[in-house]
């Protein structure tokens, strides 16, 4: 099934993100995880590629394993990262035959040692434009920034550049995190105004421990809302009380997203079957 059939559905849905292991002998671990969560019957489930295309055999293989045994349509992603254009065309190739309709186009994270030179697909505009070019019937999302893109010049830029994405082939765009709802709403009225008129997933990452806080503002620069830091600045030495804390925080974004006509989201589970869980079940009631 193509994601944008569910994502286009006034219906409000959920799904959830999950990532491979970086070694085969964590493998059947984290399928138990993933297989856990698609019991949660999500609208539909997204599979990482870890950075330099190291896991990205594990990504396909796990896309796999949720089609065939739990009937969930997977979202995988490909990077430009490993953007030599015969792995390209050797993933795409191997991506069909498994049968899954969809792919997220990024370009990646860069790891520090990577040569860019050699980089044949620096922008994900470009891979977007590769996939199409190679199979036209696959169904292609790409990654947005409401915040901006942290290399971006300034939104101004960055909406240009998703509308690039998006007149190459990118059929949706699914967000990076974010802790206030505000900032997304806005967002959205940029990209419209600016004519980028595509469905955009909401990505809704439930902290639950201290270390991602961190991890988040060291790296994605997030704002942080005053409520939201008064939260983890109380509960911060208390991992139970913080998780709790973070499942709901995350669950009353996610109520205020569809109650404003937002009707898809995303949550990045980070393969923790109780969070994705505990998460849908709060929800029970709005995404009958």
């Amino acid at each position: 099934m193509k994601v944008i059939e569910n994502i286009k559905s006034e219906k409000p849905t959920l799904s959830f993100e999950v990532f491979p292991p970086k070694t085969s002998d964590n493998f059947e671990s984290v399928r138990v995880a993933a297989e856990k969560i698609a019991d949660l019957k999500p609208a539909y489930m997204s599979v990482t590629y870890g950075a330099g295309g190291g896991t990205s055999d594990f990504t396909v293989d796990l896309a796999e394993d949720l089609i065939k045994q739990k009937g969930v349509t997977p979202l995988t992603h490909l990077t430009c990262v490993s953007s030599d254009e015969s792995r390209i065309e050797s993933e795409l190739r191997k991506i069909k035959s498994k049968g899954i309709e969809n792919i997220l186009a990024l370009r990646g994270d860069i790891p520090k040692d990577l040569d860019k030179s050699k980089m044949k697909y620096t922008y994900a505009y470009e891979l977007i434009e590769k996939i199409k070019s190679f199979d036209d019937d696959f169904c292609i999302g790409g990654a947005c920034y409401p915040e901006t893109h942290p290399e971006s010049e300034n939104s101004k830029k960055d909406i240009e550049s998703l509308k690039i994405k998006v007149e190459s082939g990118c059929e949706f765009l699914t967000t990076q995190m974010f802790f206030d709802n505000n900032i997304l709403y806005n967002f959205i009225m940029r990209l419209l105004k600016a004519g980028v008129d595509v469905p955009v997933v909401a990505g809704i990452m439930p902290v639950t421990n201290a270390k991602q806080i961190k991890r988040i503002i060291s790296i994605s620069k997030n704002a942080l809302p005053q409520r939201f830091i008064r939260i983890v600045d109380r509960f911060a030495s208390d991992p139970q009380a913080l998780k709790q804390a973070g499942i709901a925080y995350a669950t009353e974004q996610i109520i205020d997203l569809y109650a404003n006509g937002i009707s898809s989201v995303h949550v990045y589970s980070m393969n923790n079957t109780e969070v994705a869980e505990k998460i849908k079940n709060n929800l029970t009631e709005i995404i009958k």
